[in-house]
């Protein structure tokens, strides 16, 4: 793709309104993950550009924007969505080759965060406050109210999805947003931005500033003008932001990844739980918080289940997201230099299966064959530790109980699956699993918008999607009114 032919400059902030450069002029190289070569350049915000934007979305609030009622906000997130669709071809161009995923992924993102922007839009007016019985002579009643101004902190594997579940949730209930994308991969971000400035969105409602997590990022996460933070990406820089947010007294809401397990036994229907069971792991090339990095199979029927993943495992090919294969290259040099660590680990004769890295793949791309693992017990690092590679780990168990340990046996809990036809376990193990998400033979339920995510231990806190998002973005307020 070239960068100067887009239809916007990367290398500008949003502000207020206004498109320019970063206070400091700088700027930061993008990369295409699938060659290794540098693209063009995007804005390296800074403080003082965050402190601007934080101004400018609280000037927001005081003004236009917060002015505007419920149903207004709701036309025009649904007209941004109606935008996103009309270009999400363009806009899946730009995901894959500034994250490397292949362009049919791409183009599903795109297609969800107009989703988004539909459901939010729709839901603006719709978020009801309640009466409460008192005592005689009162009227009691709640009311939601935005925070003010939030800050949304993005990560690099899923840049639209991600904007669209937070930003679309903050702006539905009145917030002005301060976006920092990710340094990685800020240009659907940016182009989203432009999308929304032209569907009507008032100025300092969506303020973006592009730039490093040490610098942009941390500036926003301990702004005293930021009432709230929304953070996807990993456990030790949510937990500085969360530290950092502590200091202002902000709510936090983190999503930090996971470890999730899909749970088969041995009544399970293989054919409907195959494509699952290897799809869900290796989608995004395996960079994604909620990717099924372990399957626990009931030991009778562990060998066919192993067996079976190998067999679409050696189908699997890797290449150029433009390509348009089945996995495309990691993010970075550095997270390949990771995955492979990782894979190094595998003990002697434990690989089952392997993928083919294209031949025509360039020299210089971050590519990882997809591997998967048979052999690893449950405490090894490689079947506790986010990879966040496109590798799997197979793991026998006997019975429920251990099932239930093994699946519980890590510090993450984000998502879950359990694959059985007997109606008894399904609620028994949908209640022992420790995930904010399981799912009753199937897995991930095609995106679900309207399915509140996130976690528990390690994977964070809060949740987002559905109309759990909109009580995230929102203060609760009580009046009690005495009249005799």
């Amino acid at each position: 793709m070239q960068i100067d032919r887009l239809w916007f400059d990367p290398a500008e902030t949003l502000i207020g309104g206004r498109w320019r450069a970063s206070a400091s002029d700088a700027r930061l190289p993008i990369e295409d993950p699938s060659t290794g070569s540098e693209i063009g350049l995007v804005a390296r915000g800074g403080a003082a550009d965050i402190d601007e934007a934080v101004a400018a979305a609280e000037a927001a609030r005081a003004g236009a924007w917060g002015r505007m009622t419920a149903a207004e906000r709701g036309r025009i997130l649904a007209r941004i969505g109606q935008m996103v669709l009309a270009r999400a071809d363009d806009l899946a161009v730009l995901e894959a080759t500034d994250v490397g995923k292949p362009l049919k992924q791409a183009k599903a993102d795109a297609l969800a965060l107009a989703r988004y922007m539909e459901f939010y839009g729709g839901a603006a007016d719709k978020l009801m406050g309640e009466t409460i019985p008192y005592l005689d002579g009162y009227t009691v009643y709640t009311l939601r109210e935005p925070h003010g101004v939030t800050g949304h902190i993005v990560p690099w594997n899923y840049p639209m999805q991600i904007v669209g579940r937070s930003v679309g949730a903050a702006l539905a209930m009145g917030n002005a947003c301060v976006l920092k994308p990710a340094e990685e991969a800020s240009l659907t971000a940016l182009a989203f931005a432009r999308i929304a400035t032209e569907a009507g969105l008032p100025a300092g409602a969506l303020n973006v500033v592009p730039g490093l997590g040490e610098e942009a990022g941390a500036a926003l996460s301990q702004h005293p003008g930021v009432h709230h933070l929304s953070f996807t990406g990993s456990v030790a820089v949510g937990s500085l932001i969360q530290a950092a947010a502590a200091r202002n007294v902000v709510p936090v809401t983190l999503e930090l990844g996971g470890k999730s397990p899909q749970v088969v036994f041995a009544d399970a229907d293989l054919d409907a739980a195959l494509p699952f069971l290897v799809s869900a792991g290796i989608q995004n090339a395996g960079q994604t918080c909620s990717a099924s990095s372990r399957i626990l199979v009931e030991r009778s029927r562990y060998d066919e289940v192993v067996e079976r993943m190998a067999e679409r495992y050696r189908t699997l090919k890797v290449g150029r997201a433009m390509d348009d294969l089945d996995i495309g290259p990691l993010i970075s040099a550095r997270q390949k230099e990771i995955v492979e660590g990782f894979l190094a680990m595998a003990p002697d004769g434990s690989v089952a299966a392997h993928g083919t890295i294209a031949a025509d793949a360039p020299a210089g791309g971050h590519y990882v064959a997809p591997t998967l693992l048979a052999g690893p017990g449950p405490d090894h690092p490689l079947s506790r530790d986010e990879i966040f590679g496109p590798a799997q780990v197979v793991i026998p168990f006997d019975g429920e109980d251990e099932a239930v340990a093994i699946a519980n046996g890590t510090d993450y809990g984000l998502v879950a699956s359990v694959w059985s036809e007997n109606g008894a376990r399904q609620m028994r193990l949908a209640k022992r699993l420790r995930a904010g998400q399981v799912f009753v033979n199937n897995y991930g339920a095609g995106g679900g918008v309207e399915l509140p995510f996130g976690g528990v231990g390690k994977s964070g806190h809060g949740r987002e999607k559905g109309f759990e998002a909109l009580y995230g973005f929102s203060v609760l307020k009580t009046v009690a009114a005495r009249h005799g």
